[in-house]
């Protein structure tokens, strides 16, 4: 790996691209992103259009979570103790194979021999199986990190990686819905199996590394480590903590069907580019973010960007007009990348190379699914209280959340970037 010295890599705002295996990742994060993300706009509007139920959207977030959430811990436990190329692979197949019953169930022809009564359970149940293999997506990439950089490129890298995922995310609901409107879903499931297999040939150019730590203890022991030390520390255990449940009363976004098909009548091209929207925002931001960091004041950005997100989806639930939601869904997608790019540095400053495979399925269960159980928790209220009223309830709660957090930890507003160390290490973040 080419060496660069601090000084250099602070100003570098492409240093860890500079490393070969950093931009193989970047690779397989972005073209997995992208298939993962036209795969949702297409499952969700595929499906409401089959049911013209809300609570329908709200069981697909939950599909994915449970199994997401279950397999979490055990999946920190391998991801720590395996070969991570290897790893990646296997999930990566898994969803390959999902998205292929999927692309059949849908395919016109089978609409002959399979009733439309049996569709719909066969894609929650090959939404379960994403959200199995999301269970040791997420332990493994975050170990992979740590394996390929310096520490000192932490939040270069945690930019880029975010910047990727989110310019992912445009793309792929863009493109989920202008190829669902004008080319049919058979055409669009196609193009999603292309990009997941270029997803696994990115795999093949990491190298393989040994695993991180070679347990002596029961899994028990070891998965129990992991919480404890997730639960030492004030900073890390608040950060997931605000997202959780920022996240799960602003899922609102799961809606966005509802609204493109009945409210705003727009299809699924309008569908497509408001998911677009949202990560548009995101991307944007995250490039700004590459020059101008947010971890001077780490803490207190973070809750200002949360502030931010709950208002956007509270004025994009009471929103009429497209180009005004797709303003406002812009606006929720700057403010949540502030708030990612946060906590990913955080995470990556504040946890030893050897735990973290277990502290990222900690923070699977608290983040990676939160956007699911959101989901879910959003259809759940738009089918008792009707679309608008849940959204706007949503990001209410989200608002309140953000106030509770800021009165708890109000003595973690002042601190830098310079002052987050292992939090073994530190005793004002314990």
């Amino acid at each position: 790996m080419k060496d660069l010295s601090a000084t250099e890599e602070k100003k570098d705002s492409f240093a860890a691209l500079r490393y070969r295996e950093f931009r193989s990742y970047l690779g397989m994060r972005f073209f997995f992103t992208f298939a993962y993300q036209m795969q949702a706009v297409i499952i969700g509007f595929h499906i409401y259009h089959l049911t013209k139920d809300p609570l329908a959207l709200g069981l697909i977030g939950l599909c994915e979570a449970v199994p997401a959430i279950g397999i979490a811990l055990y999946g920190g436990y391998v991801a720590d103790k395996s070969e991570k190329r290897g790893l990646l692979l296997k999930i990566f197949s898994g969803v390959f194979l999902c998205s292929i019953v999927m692309l059949i169930v849908t395919s016109g022809q089978m609409h002959n021999y399979v009733p439309t009564s049996y569709i719909v359970p066969i894609m929650y149940c090959m939404i379960f199986g994403v959200g199995l293999a999301r269970g040791f997506f997420g332990p493994a990439t975050f170990s992979l990190m740590a394996q390929i950089l310096p520490k000192e490129l932490y939040p270069n890298a945690a930019t880029w990686s975010s910047s990727s995922w989110q310019f992912a995310s445009i793309l792929g609901p863009f493109a989920g819905g202008i190829i669902y409107g004008f080319l049919g879903i058979t055409v669009s499931y196609v193009v999603i199996i292309v990009f997941i297999f270029i997803a696994l040939v990115c795999i093949f150019f990491l190298n393989p590394h040994p695993p991180q730590f070679i347990p002596k203890e029961k899994i028990v022991k070891s998965l129990t480590e992991g919480i404890n030390f997730v639960f030492k520390s004030k900073m890390m255990l608040g950060a997931m903590s605000l997202d959780l449940f920022s996240v799960f009363f602003g899922g609102a976004v799961a809606l966005l069907p509802v609204f493109a098909n009945d409210i705003l009548k727009v299809g699924p091209e309008g569908l497509g580019i408001m998911r677009a929207a949202a990560s548009a925002g995101a991307m944007l931001t995250m490039l700004a973010m590459t020059r101008f960091s947010p971890m001077n004041k780490p803490w207190r950005n973070l809750l200002i960007a949360v502030t931010g997100f709950a208002f956007s989806i509270i004025c994009y639930g009471l929103s009429k007009s497209f180009y005004l939601t797709l303003f406002f869904l812009f606006c929720e997608g700057a403010f949540d990348s502030v708030s990612v790019i946060i906590r990913s540095t955080i995470m990556q400053l504040l946890t030893p190379d050897q735990m973290r495979g277990r502290v990222s399925a900690v923070n699977s269960m608290f983040i990676g699914s939160s956007n699911e159980i959101g989901a879910f928790e959003s259809g759940l209220t738009a089918k008792l209280m009707r679309t608008v009223p849940a959204v706007v309830f949503g990001g209410s709660m989200t608002l309140i959340v953000a106030g509770i957090t800021y009165f708890k930890t109000k003595t973690l507003l002042p601190l830098t970037l310079a002052d987050i160390k292992p939090a073994d290490n530190i005793k004002d973040q314990i």
